[in-house]
This record gives structure tokens, C-alpha cells and sequence, in this order.
């Protein structure tokens, strides 16, 4: 069974973001689009309102790890 994700799990989040937009570039999505993605994965159990620039910052460097490795 999958585990629950908050914000603060910017490496799970990074790798299902990956998994879900594999053509994306990360460093090309909005932050207001960011957050949409984050709070629309099956596992996010996070409040919406408790995102930061911080927490998105650390989600959008993790998702571009990811992406780099993919390539």
C-alpha cells in the first residue's frame, strides 16, 4: 500500500511527478500549476494551504532530478 505524501516529501513527490508527466520539463511549470499537480496525486494527504515557495522550490529540484535521469 502506498504511503501518504505532505509537502514536505519533495523526493516522493518529485519521483511520482515524473512518473505521471514524463515529457515535462519541471523548470517550465508554474508554481500555481506545481501546486495543482502536488495536491492532485492519488497519495497527498497534505493541507493545500500549507504549501510554501520553500516546500515548492525543494518539489520542483527533486521532479528535475528526476527528469534529467530519465533522459
Amino acid at each position: 500500500m502506498p504511503r501518504e505524501i505532505e509537502w514536505s516529501d519533495a523526493e516522493e513527490i518529485g519521483i511520482q511527478l515524473q512518473e505521471k508527466f514524463p515529457d515535462l520539463d519541471p523548470l517550465t511549470v508554474r508554481f500555481t500549476d506545481l501546486h495543482k499537480f502536488v495536491t492532485e496525486l492519488p497519495d497527498f494527504v497534505g493541507d493545500p494551504m500549507k504549501s510554501t515557495e520553500g516546500l515548492l522550490e525543494a518539489i520542483q529540484m527533486a521532479w528535475y532530478e528526476e527528469y534529467k535521469d530519465a533522459q
